[in-house]
């Protein structure tokens, strides 16, 4: 994913009421930009690390800049959480992700669960996989997989990048929904989109929400699959393209 314009830059002077943050762009103006991050931005959000901004031409908007970037001094981070999905899905339509591959359908934010949407949902005919069997007129049942895409920003105690950085109910309830839709024969998946390179391997955050991480086991004790991969990111684009193993060993 390449951005529409080049970014600009700047120092983070403060991150505050969760979706503002001050900057001083290199020229020297100092903009409040809007960040689309709902978490505690843990590991990313030190004053003074160089981030990068996007600038919208809408002039309905009160906060033109978008944060996008932070650099930790080693490595660049995505911390736009609304990027996720966008990195998902061309991830898998340039088949980036062996084990979302052979869905020619891939649908967006449909209805699911109790009053949710789930952000990728991929369909194929149920005989996709056996092209031998003989054409008739009769539809072919549907292959369902739900994709729940999560944005991993946050560096772990341990080294590993890790999820979540704040606690989330909501995060809970998406994997309910997930292990509901495994009961009725579809696949479940929940997918790691890890925007920083600086981590060899993904676990829970146990640290920050044990509630989480014990409702992440057991939607994959109960058949829903977890799946972790890594982008590079740069100022120019970000790419999704390494896969990371999962860690869910919970701590003793």
């Amino acid at each position: 994913m390449q951005f529409r314009a080049p970014l600009r830059f700047g120092r983070l002077i403060r991150r505050y009421k969760r979706f503002l943050a001050d900057v001083e762009l290199d020229d020297g103006e100092i903009v409040t930009a809007h960040c689309t991050n709902t978490g505690s931005l843990k590991t990313c959000s030190k004053p003074g690390w160089r981030v990068a901004l996007s600038r919208s031409d809408n002039p309905k908007r009160k906060y033109p800049y978008t944060w996008e970037l932070v650099h930790n001094g080693k490595t660049w981070i995505g911390i736009n959480t609304l990027l996720a999905n966008r990195l998902a899905e061309e991830a898998i339509r340039r088949q980036r992700i062996p084990e979302l591959t052979g869905y020619p359908t891939i649908l967006r934010e449909k209805r699911y669960g109790r009053n949710s949407r789930i952000d990728l949902l991929l369909e194929r005919p149920s005989d996709a996989a056996a092209p031998e069997k003989e054409a008739t007129d009769t539809p072919s049942p549907v292959e369902r997989c739900y994709v729940e895409v999560k944005n991993v920003s946050m560096l772990g105690e341990t080294g590993d990048v890790a999820f979540p950085d704040a606690v989330t109910e909501r995060g809970r309830k998406h994997l309910r929904e997930l292990e509901q839709v495994v009961r009725d024969g579809n696949r479940g998946v929940m997918l790691f989109v890890v925007q920083r390179v600086d981590g060899n391997r993904m676990r829970p955050a146990w640290e920050i929400d044990p509630a989480w991480g014990n409702a992440l086991l057991h939607a994959v004790e109960h058949g829903v699959e977890a799946l972790a991969y890594q982008a590079e990111v740069s100022p120019a684009e970000i790419v999704l393209l390494h896969p990371l193993k999962i860690d869910l060993t919970p701590p003793e």
